[in-house]
């Protein structure tokens, strides 16, 4: 049990640090043995434990009404401890027939979110797949969604499906669990071998949880030196990106417990040969040649630095591919004015942001964290970092980029472009300075709205709805529409913001099913129950802002 962990007094850094060791050999984050830790990882910030998932089985699933959700406990996240949920490495998996399930979460100052996801057994009952089958594409008695960043606690629930039944289904499930560990089986929908694996005591499935000391940066916690966690002489700080805390690292060639005071020892590069390549040169140096020395000193950094630049390039242009961008070029090459300015280099951000800068900061939300940066030209902009990646998306992304680019709409704030160097892609938007309704009509001070600003915002964000359904090329459903998404300029004007959860509906259909998706208070009930979006989703969502905004 590495420190700053810990099992008694004085040998733990503070109170969500203590871990507990029972009977079972087995180390749990909580006294009450549902967090099995799996494994520390202080040098990524990361913490695997083990939890148990949600199932609901017998008279307990086929008593239930329709349409009214039943919570299962013990596959939950409580909030009482300083984890978070990683998004890039875990998501939300369901199995069974007919059934949906989702999680609602309480993120990191943001407010509370739902997803979800809805399973059948179409294909299983059609044998349109193998018994053996590992297909989770929702009906093969499976399905998968991403969960939101910054998570810090969940609640899986299940509702039934209206006119859905499957015969020999004993078991339903939900969980959070590790990306690319579970491997399904269609077997699972309708057997119990999932709950003796997984649900029993002393099982469960991994669970990767960020782990963070304090709730401070690095510059702030440094100017308190008894507090200061990185207490190695070789270490370092390293801020958390998009929430609170810092995490400490050994410097390069040091390796062990940055924590510990002489944590951080010096490491023989030449036992790393993968890391380190000191072998396959002999270099002859006479022991006075200072000069040679000396010589020999600057070819290698110049090496270095020549190594490191072409690794960046080859790395950027890895992620450029990965991220269609030659896709996206063929998108926005027929008007060659949005080509030329819709593809941003990543240089150009970095610099706009002073290498995103904690103090450029702005938010962030479900979909992302938001920078503020002066790009070359002089024009402020707002950088958004997703926190979720999943590579099957990256088409739709980047059509819906495409999409965005060409909307022109006073009341939509607009993109400017998007940089497909990083393993996310980042969008860059205008600014808007004024903050968002929400902080207008709930924060503190003098920054109440009169009854004219009120009505005029409403029809704005009436307008820019019906644009975005009825006048673009091919529609578009926001599905995340609430006061917190709708900023406001110097004027006052309203621009509806956060595209992060939007899709976009062909022509030919009038609804879209997906993942269940959206701010709890706001989500359209029949979307919550059923799974498709239409317009009317967003509507509905409009019409929740509009009581917030008049009352």
């Amino acid at each position: 049990i590495p420190y700053p962990f810990g099992t008694i007094d004085g040998c733990f850094r503070e109170p969500p640090f203590r871990v507990y060791c029972e009977d079972d050999h087995a180390v749990y984050l909580q006294d009450h043995k549902k967090l099995k830790v799996l494994q520390f990882e202080l040098a990524q910030g990361e913490v695997l434990i083990q939890k148990r998932i949600a199932t609901s089985c017998g008279v307990n699933l086929t008593g239930k009404a329709v349409g009214i959700p039943w919570v299962v406990h013990d596959g939950g996240l409580a909030d009482d401890y300083p984890y978070l949920t990683i998004s890039t490495k875990n998501q939300f998996a369901v199995v069974g027939c007919g059934i949906t399930a989702i999680i609602v979460g309480q993120g990191e100052n943001q407010p509370d979110y739902t997803v979800g996801c809805r399973s059948f057994c179409d294909d299983v009952d059609s044998n349109i797949v193998e018994d053996n089958s590992t297909q989770c594409n929702g009906n093969t008695g499976c399905c998968q969604a991403s969960i939101p960043g910054n998570l810090k606690a969940f609640q899986p629930s299940f509702l039934k499906i209206s006119g859905v039944n499957y015969s020999g289904v004993p078991c339903v499930y939900a969980f959070v669990v590790e990306q690319n560990w579970f491997k399904f089986k269609t077997s699972y929908a309708k057997s119990m071998e999932l709950y003796s694996k997984y649900r029993n005591k002393g099982t469960g499935v991994p669970l990767v949880l960020d782990l963070v000391v304090g709730n401070e940066t690095c510059d702030e916690a440094k100017r308190n030196a008894l507090s200061y966690a990185c207490k190695a002489t070789n270490s370092s700080c390293i801020d958390r990106p998009s929430r609170s805390g810092y995490l400490c690292n050994c410097s390069q060639g040091y390796e062990g417990n940055p924590y510990l005071h002489g944590g951080c020892q010096d490491i023989n590069e030449c036992d790393y040969p993968w890391l380190y390549p000191c072998k396959g040169l002999s270099i002859g140096i006479g022991v006075g040649s200072a000069t040679g020395f000396i010589c020999i000193v600057l070819i290698a950094m110049f090496l270095t630095r020549r190594i490191k630049h072409r690794r960046k390039i080859k790395l950027r242009q890895k992620f450029f591919i990965l991220n269609r961008g030659q896709l996206l070029k063929q998108l926005v090459s027929q008007r060659a004015d949005i080509a030329e300015r819709m593809i941003i280099t990543l240089d150009e951000l970095e610099k706009a942001t002073n290498n995103f800068d904690k103090a450029r900061e702005l938010g962030g939300g479900g979909h992302g964290t938001v920078y503020k940066g002066i790009l070359s030209d002089l024009h402020v902009v707002a950088i958004k970092i997703s926190n979720i990646v999943v590579q099957k998306e990256i088409d739709d992304f980047i059509n819906e980029v495409a999409i965005l680019s060409q909307i022109n709409h006073k009341n939509v704030v607009k993109l400017i472009g998007c940089c497909l160097e990083t393993e996310v892609p980042l969008l860059v938007y205008e600014f808007i300075s004024n903050g968002t309704l929400y902080h207008h009509l709930h924060g503190e001070g003098p920054r109440s709205l009169s009854w004219s600003n009120r009505l005029r915002i409403a029809a704005e964000i009436a307008n820019a709805l019906s644009y975005l359904h009825s006048s673009v090329t091919i529609p578009i459903i926001h599905r995340d529409i609430k006061s917190s998404n709708i900023l406001l300029d110097d004027n006052l004007t309203s621009k509806v913001s956060d595209f992060g959860a939007s899709r976009y509906i062909p022509i030919e259909k009038t609804a879209l099913t997906t993942a269940v998706q959206g701010t709890v208070g706001y989500l359209d009930p029949m979307y919550f129950y059923t799974g498709r979006l239409n317009d009317k989703s967003d509507v509905y969502s409009f019409g929740v802002m509009l009581v917030e905004l008049l009352t």
